[in-house]
């Protein structure tokens, strides 16, 4: 079994490794990965290994985050100090966890339930880890990878969000435009719907980006924001009523 950690104490990590060892000898622990940037540099490099074990708080922030920016496909055992929130998460949602400091039977409960798992029944728990954050319900900020770095993104820079059959892409108020792994779909849901409409298939754009509205021959509205925009964004005649209600917050 190879298997990754993503732990930003070295003591912790080094106390996992020497567990690990005494549990089965053939596991081989094949990288170490200290902050979320790392993590994501490290999983986007190198064969995926058969299992994670990670903390959920790194140096650069919540583990979490990982998932924002890519999709893990490999089982996890999560390991975090005492915090209630998590461990009512984690067992609503039958994922393993382990409190620290780590001990030795624990651990191993966990590799033994993991290793009963079906694909079936993996897929289905890696469907669930974004379920699993303690954190708000509405992101205030977006991590784009950039290269071999990534950016965060503040939601209050963002004028809009377009998409077409090939790619997404996130506008910024000063013009500047990045792509993005996820959907609409996906980054709508995350967002605070008091700032952003889904104004039809291609944008949603942010409240304070709205420059004018027209109201078009069929009913129809053209949105015009304060930054260029690629095609025309047009709000249905069926979604009027509804997006002037949104603008001034009715």
């Amino acid at each position: 079994m190879k298997v990754l950690i993503v732990e930003d104490e070295t003591a912790a990590y080094e106390s996992l490794v020497e567990i690990l060892k005494d549990i089965d000898p053939s596991i081989q622990v094949v990288g170490n990965a200290e902050s979320v940037s790392q993590t994501i540099q490290w999983l986007n490099s190198h064969p995926e290994p058969d299992l994670i074990l990670m903390d959920i708080h790194l140096s650069d922030g919540s583990s979490f985050l990982i998932f924002d920016v890519i999709e893990v496909e490999t089982p996890i055992i999560f390991t975090t100090a005492y915090d209630e929130y998590a461990i009512e998460a984690f067992k609503l949602n039958s994922v393993d966890y382990l409190l620290k400091p780590i001990k030795s039977e624990e651990l191993e409960r966990a590799l033994n339930k993991f290793k009963k798992w079906t694909r079936s029944e993996v897929v289905e728990y890696l469907s669930r880890l974004t379920q699993l954050a303690p954190t708000s319900r509405y992101k205030d900020k977006f991590l784009i990878p950039i290269k071999d770095k990534l950016l965060p993104i503040n939601l209050r820079e963002v004028s809009y969000f377009y998409t077409t059959d090939k790619s997404t892409h996130i506008y910024l108020k000063n013009g500047q435009s990045y792509p993005y792994s996820k959907t609409l779909e996906q980054i709508f849901l995350s967002l605070n719907p008091a700032d952003f409409y889904r104004a039809n298939k291609q944008f949603i754009i942010a409240r304070e980006s709205i420059k004018d509205i027209t109201i078009w021959f069929d009913n129809r509205l053209l949105v015009t924001l304060d930054i260029d925009v690629p095609e025309r964004i047009y709000v249905s005649k069926n979604k009027a009523a509804d997006f002037k209600a949104w603008i001034v917050n009715e």
